[in-house]
């Protein structure tokens, strides 16, 4: 027995020794290296460094709950709106030896029904642009805007209010917080043509193919204690109607062009509270009034006035251009760090000329009439947690055409209209 015992014991020792051998000769695959990500504090709070790049990404957005009262006019129109807005947006950051490397994409989806009008569900490329030292290409705000204007008004207030363009721009920086900037922006959404028939020899402009860009520039500072910038553009008329010569022979009228000079600053109030701050705007535009924060149709109650750049004098053949003006401002005060509210208002004035309108016997006047509005409003925001807004806004509008209209068969002169909003906003 222990001589079987020991033949055991050895073919045991045998096969193990064997097999340690064997397990000694297979190869061993090392683990991966983790690539851990890596914060990125050069461009503010959350950026990271994407893997294996240089490259800063900010990943954000925003959802937008509103609800908005309209009063009424007639019987058919709604006076409830929803609105749901859902928006995602990335920036990417790089520094060269050129200078800044950044490229941005908002994209927003919205669902409208209601007093809001149309429902949209496509997706809005809202922003999407490269920066590249002083270069930016794309669609961005508007150079014609002070994009440091801390204006929180929901509703509409008569200025152009940083709406986004495609364009072509450079900015020159100088230093000591002063720059300058020309771009080149797609005149097509600045074209305004709300023409009503009114005067014998007046005639509406239809616009025909751009041939130039609206040419902006502007002149801004931004220091500690806010920011002024002086804008301006030059927008091209162009007709596309053409009209009968006294030889018979068709032309068209030669080619304008309006312009719009603008004036906005914003100051910081620190003395009255963190984050309290005033701003201002004054524009004044000839034949591109959509500087002026119009669109075709502006109408409170059933007082409206059509607005438009320009029209055709048939009596002379030429384009004559509208003017107007507009004013506007607001303060936003902060009661404490979690509660603010704005107060803002504006007040415009668009004229035609007497050519533009006709006003008969009784007095009514039809066609393009001129007109003043002014706008004013307020809101109070509740922000419980960083990044969440709740509040409410409350506006009120007025129309005079300056003369009696008749609108769905009644008399009006200067007409008003209330508004309000309750909105749920969270960005992240």
């Amino acid at each position: 027995m222990k001589l079987v015992k020991s033949l055991l014991l050895g073919t045991a020792a045998g096969l193990a020794a064997v097999a340690g051998a064997h397990a000694a000769d297979l190869p061993v695959k090392k683990a991966a290296a983790v690539e851990y990500v890596r914060l990125c504090s050069t461009y503010g709070a959350g950026f990271f460094y994407i893997p294996g790049t240089e490259t800063c990404l900010r990943v954000g957005g925003r959802v937008r709950a509103e609800y908005l009262y309209a009063e009424p006019t007639i019987r058919a129109d709604d006076t409830i709106g929803f609105r749901a807005r859902g928006r995602i947006q990335l920036d990417a950051r790089t520094a060269t030896a050129y200078g800044l490397l950044r490229t941005f994409v908002r994209m927003e989806m919205t669902r409208n029904t209601g007093a809001y009008g149309f429902s949209s569900t496509s997706p809005n490329i809202a922003q999407a642009f490269i920066q590249f030292g002083g270069l930016t290409a794309g669609r961005v705000t508007s150079f014609f805007s002070n994009s440091d204007m801390t204006n929180d008004n929901w509703g509409t207030v008569r200025f152009y209010d940083a709406p986004d363009v495609n364009l072509l721009a450079y900015t020159f920086t100088f230093g000591n917080g002063f720059s300058a900037s020309l771009s080149l922006e797609d005149g097509t959404v600045t074209r305004l043509n709300g023409f009503v028939a009114g005067g014998a020899n007046v005639a509406a402009l239809d616009y025909a193919g751009e041939r130039a860009p609206d040419v902006v520039a502007n002149v801004k500072y931004v220091g500690t204690w806010g920011s002024a910038q002086l804008s301006g553009a030059v927008h091209q008329i162009r007709s596309g109607n053409p009209l009968i010569g006294g030889d018979g022979a068709a032309f068209y009228p030669d080619t304008e062009y309006g312009y719009a000079v603008s004036g906005q600053v914003a100051i910081n109030l620190p003395m009255l509270a963190a984050g309290d701050s005033v701003w201002f705007a004054a524009t004044y535009a000839n034949g591109a009034l959509a500087y002026l924060g119009f669109d075709e149709e502006n109408r409170a109650g059933r007082a409206s006035g059509a607005v438009a750049d320009a029209y055709v004098d048939l009596a002379d053949g030429e384009i004559e251009r509208a003017h107007g003006w507009s004013v506007a401002g607001g303060l936003q005060h902060y009661w404490t760090p979690e509660v603010r509210q704005s107060i803002f208002g504006s007040y415009a004035r668009v004229e035609y000329g007497s050519g533009a309108s006709v006003i008969n016997n009784a007095g009514f006047v039809t066609g393009l009439a001129d007109f003043n509005e002014w706008r004013v409003g307020t809101n109070l925001i509740w922000s419980p947690v960083s990044g969440l807004d709740i509040g409410a806004e409350v506006i009120y509008a007025n129309v005079d055409p300056r003369g009696r209209v008749i609108v769905d068969g009644a008399e009006f002169g200067s007409d008003s209209a209330w508004e309000g909003r309750l909105r749920v906003q969270r960005t992240f």
